[in-house]
């Protein structure tokens, strides 16, 4: 397995404990989760079930819309009846069905071994008005959690649903999960161990490209085949006819959202603004309503990975962005969209246009905020608390606007500002730009206290060209750092 060690030593400590555990294990769609859990607990898992797939739901012959309740239950019914269950009825209800995996585990039940049940995608499980979280609870809290050898893992794709259905429930599940693992996409170093792994001879500086593209999603990244250059993987993964991920984004968020049209108005939204939106703007742009709901729907957005939020550096919580950052979605809506099947597109021709130019300059700035940590590795100072943010300033009729890629601030009273350049080799200083870095570092002066340093950092693919004012630059970091453990 490429990665996880820690998580998997956690999950093997836990399933050692000797007492009820309840694992909750979220985070993207296509991250790796039922992978991992194949992988840590091969050949101990006592019961396995997933949720069938909203997008999945047809309707009948008569053109009559099934239930989704009992085609949930009748799905259950038969993994009962597949891992031992002796054939009797579907149930009507969850309280029942659950009732049901009681005996069926009792049966199981030898001594002290683990009896492991494993709920995949569970939130496909809880649809409307099924009472699927009332039985879940009384499931665990009736009966699981008394029994010392018994260990519930849960996985959801759906991080709104797990954080408000089970880690935050205020009700019956108050406190119940025992440890929960949010699963994050590989970085840089892991999408080079996954490729050295399947043979694949690729730079780093095609590594990076490809992390722009599908980010570091190993579903995404399996489909790339070492006989194949970049370029012709990207043809063949997003234009070709047939192409695997020529839909995915539909299918992404369908599976993940029930209201999949507003989550996808507003990742569009906020495509259309490398910085992002304030609240105000996406209200503008999507025609959405002020309200509770949109605060949910930003929520679930933030805790799918897909948004962030930050605050513009110098003016405190009072102009907050929400901004894209999710690989795969940037490069799908930019490039895949409007051209995937359509005879003649080719990605090598693409690639060449100024478009894909500007968008792997912005790119690069998402591949450095998702390698913080990396970059305060090379910076020395990774023991240091810090805030990240970047600084967009309108221009007026007296003054000139700037933006400025990415922002450090410090506790050891330095902040470094970091110019971000994806290049195809040395990075150089010209005349012209080192008056641009003077015009910057003034502004940051203005909006800092007296006893704080700013230091120009770059960050970039090949590093620093010696030449004239190259000087300016305090600290150079290069990709090689950004693909640190």
């Amino acid at each position: 397995m490429i990665g996880r060690e820690k998580e998997v030593k956690k999950l093997n400590e836990l399933y050692n404990s000797q007492s009820a555990e309840l694992i909750a294990v979220y985070g993207r769609r296509r991250v790796g989760k039922t992978y991992l859990v194949d992988e840590a607990f091969s050949g101990k898992i006592t019961f396995r079930h997933a949720g069938l797939s909203p997008i999945e739901h047809k309707d009948d012959k008569q053109g009559k819309r099934r239930s989704r309740l009992k085609e949930q239950l009748r799905h259950f019914y038969q993994s009962m009846l597949m891992q031992g269950m002796k054939e009797g009825r579907v149930p009507d209800s969850w309280l029942e069905a659950f009732y049901m995996l009681e005996l069926l585990l009792e049966e199981k039940e030898s001594g002290t071994d683990r009896l492991l049940v494993f709920f995949d995608e569970i939130q496909w499980l809880d649809t409307p008005k099924s009472g699927f979280i009332t039985a879940f609870e009384a499931f665990w809290n009736g009966w699981a959690c008394h029994k010392h050898n018994i260990m519930v893992v849960v996985c959801g794709s759906s991080s709104s649903w797990i954080l408000d259905k089970l880690i935050n429930n205020h009700g019956g599940l108050y406190g119940r999960v025992t440890y929960q693992i949010h699963l994050q996409a590989f970085n840089l170093s892991e999408c080079e161990r996954l490729f050295e792994s399947k043979g694949m001879v690729m730079s780093r500086y095609d590594i990076a490209q490809a992390y722009m593209m599908v980010g570091g999603i190993p579903y995404y990244l399996n489909y790339f085949n070492k006989e194949m250059s970049l370029s012709q993987n990207i043809q063949e993964m997003f234009f070709a006819p047939g192409a695997p991920l020529r839909d995915e984004f539909e299918r992404l968020f369908s599976s993940l959202f029930v209201n999949s049209e507003i989550m996808q108005s507003i990742v569009r939204a906020l495509n259309t603004k490398n910085r992002g939106l304030t609240r105000a703007e996406l209200l503008q742009e999507t025609g959405l309503a002020e309200s509770g709901e949109l605060s949910q729907y930003l929520d679930a957005l933030i805790t799918g990975t897909f948004i962030i939020k930050y605050n513009s550096f110098g003016n405190g919580k009072r102009e907050g962005f929400y901004k894209l950052v999710d690989p795969f979605c940037i490069f799908y809506l930019k490039f895949v969209e409007g051209n995937a099947g359509k005879k003649g597109v080719e990605w090598t021709t693409l690639s060449e246009k100024q478009a894909v130019t500007i968008w792997k300059g912005h790119a690069f700035e998402n591949v450095c905020f998702n390698h913080i940590r990396q970059i305060k590795s090379c910076l020395g100072i990774s023991g240091v608390s810090t805030s990240e943010s970047l600084w967009s300033k309108r221009g007026s009729e007296d003054t000139e606007g700037t933006q400025i890629d990415l922002i450090i601030e410090r506790r050891d009273n330095v902040v470094n500002m970091c110019e971000i350049k994806f290049y195809s080799d040395e990075f150089t200083v010209t005349k012209e730009y080192h008056f641009v870095l003077e015009r910057r570092k003034k502004m940051l002066y203005e909006k800092v206290s007296k006893k704080t340093a700013v230091h120009s950092t770059l960050i970039t693919t090949f590093g620093l060209k010696k030449a004239d004012h190259f000087n300016d630059i305090i600290n150079t970091i290069t990709l090689d750092d950004l693909f640190e453990k």
